[in-house]
């Protein structure tokens, strides 16, 4: 990490004259197109309402002491008084089972079919119809995406090496590739969702796995190991996002209000939106403020896109938590969801399944969720000290 951040030093000026240009330059298009905040143009492009935004960052920022545990708890499990801001994507545990490829399949396909026959059956398709490419090659592109259209099939690309973290990806892009299959008929126009949805089925398709993966697990060393990669995959986007958003938001603020901002001040803003969300069991590492200057979305012309991501994932842990209350006669009305692709706007998509998206107490239902895991893992980190 300390060469990572003195890597940094050399462009550090360079970076921030450029950000606060954009950052003026759009304050410049804001105030000519007679926009009031600086989120409004992002919020059109999302067809989502400011008041749906601050509703989910209010209920993020107000559960930061869920993040706080974690931290906490993941420096207790790996023996340390403190976190350094480099072990916060640490693992917890080297018990994790592996899967093999075809363990992989039915159990990604046991967790799609406990929604329905239907469900089971298009995610089937992707693996009977040679619809991923799995098996990781030399010059292979990294990671994991799945690539849709509304005139040909999806496609899921893969680097599976058999963790569970892989197997977790699995699920996740097969829950996109879902999404795509029911949208399909919507045509062109209204095939794709806006950003804000695109991660719900996904994040909803890796939740079902988790909750299969958890219950299954051989000790309670593997139950905390599995848990603890599920909190990190859930807990870190959601907050780690608005976190981010916490610092574009200051930035943005500052430079309206104070002109050029210096790197020390555009510093002192990261920093701060990132104490906040770590808390006291994380070390900051000496310069780790001048990491803003690193994540490419600040500096794309995509100011304010850091929220999206979170709004989604966080949209699908609260649709999960009211899956898990009301059970089967709930699984139409979220296929009707995902069927609409993007004929419908955010709003309206949250109304088909009896959800208001400005209410903070609705994106409780996720954070709820994500407070069960961690109480859980807790509970077993408890039990093995004790």
């Amino acid at each position: 990490m300390e060469g990572f951040v003195a890597a940094q030093e050399p462009g550090l000026g360079t970076r921030s004259f450029v950000y606060n240009a954009l950052l003026q330059g759009h304050a410049t298009l804001d105030r000519l197109r007679g926009r009031r905040h600086w989120l409004d143009a992002r919020n059109r492009e999302n067809e989502i309402s400011g008041e749906a935004v601050q509703a989910l960052v209010d209920a993020v920022v107000g559960r930061y002491d869920i993040s706080h545990r974690w931290h906490r708890l993941k420096a207790r499990l790996l023996g340390l008084d403190r976190l350094a801001d480099y072990d916060v994507l640490a693992p917890i545990g080297d018990s994790e089972g592996r899967y093999s490829y075809v363990e992989a399949r039915e159990l990604v396909l046991d967790s799609y079919g406990s929604l329905s026959t239907r469900v089971r059956a298009i995610v089937a398709r992707f693996f009977d119809e040679g619809w991923i490419d799995a098996p990781p090659r030399p010059t292979k592109f990294p990671g994991a995406f799945c690539d849709s259209s509304c005139s040909v099939h999806p496609h899921v690309l893969l680097n599976y090496r058999g963790r569970t973290g892989d197997v977790l990806t699995m699920a996740h892009e097969l829950g996109h590739g879902l999404h795509a299959v029911l949208a399909a008929p919507r045509g062109t126009f209204d095939f794709m969702p806006t950003i804000t949805i695109a991660e719900t089925a996904s994040t909803f398709g890796e939740t079902l796995l988790i909750e299969r993966l958890v219950p299954s697990a051989r000790n309670d060393r593997e139950k905390l190991a599995i848990i603890g990669r599920s909190v990190d995959s859930a807990l870190l986007p959601v907050h780690w996002q608005i976190a981010f958003n916490r610092f574009e938001d200051a930035a943005h603020t500052a430079r309206r209000a104070e002109g050029e901002l210096s790197r020390e001040a555009l510093g002192a803003l990261y920093a701060q939106a990132m104490r906040d969300y770590y808390g006291e069991s994380v070390e900051p590492t000496p310069g780790s403020e001048h990491c803003w200057s690193t994540v490419p979305h600040f500096f794309f012309d995509t100011p304010g896109y850091v929220y999206s991501y979170a709004f989604g994932q966080l949209l699908a842990l609260a649709v999960y938590a009211r899956y898990q209350e009301v059970g089967k006669p709930f699984v139409n009305q979220y296929l009707e969801m995902l069927a609409a692709g993007g004929s419908r706007d955010p709003q309206t998509l949250g109304e088909m399944m009896g959800f208001d998206l400005s209410d903070p107490g609705f994106w409780n239902l996720g954070l709820d969720l994500i407070d069960a895991r961690l109480r859980e893992a807790e509970k077993l980190a408890d039990t093995a000290a004790g």
